[in-house]
């Protein structure tokens, strides 16, 4: 069973910075798409970015567009998110996800594989 662990989360002030990574283990990191998803307090799961199996290609929200930053290690297994410029309404829970394919998607349904999620508070 391949298992997603996120790391990274914490409170930040507006405007600072974090950077999340997502370790995978088991089946082939390479051929994964990975994607970066979040979760705020009454709100659905929205998709932030996601990245293609070579790292050629990546994907953002318009919201995180500019001040976010996707960016994977195949040699080391892990996908990272840096975040920048970080605002309050970037609070949320972060999950990394993950599916075997070539085709970068943002639809989270497609996902197969799923973090247990990392907070980020931000804080004004």
């Amino acid at each position: 069973q391949v298992q997603l662990v996120e790391s990274g989360g914490g409170l930040v002030q507006a405007g600072g910075s974090l950077r999340l990574s997502c370790a995978v283990s088991r089946g082939t990191f390479s051929a994964y798409v990975m994607g970066w998803f979040r979760q705020a307090p009454g709100k659905e799961r929205e998709f932030v970015a996601a990245i293609s199996w070579s790292g050629g290609s990546t994907y953002y929200a318009d919201s995180v567009k500019g001040r976010f930053t996707i960016s994977r290690d195949n040699a080391k297994n892990t996908v990272y998110l840096q975040m920048n410029s970080l605002k309050p309404e970037d609070t949320a829970v972060y999950y990394c996800a993950a599916y075997i394919g070539t085709v970068v998607v943002t639809t989270s349904r497609r996902y197969d594989y799923w973090g247990q999620g990392t907070q980020v508070t931000v804080s004004s």
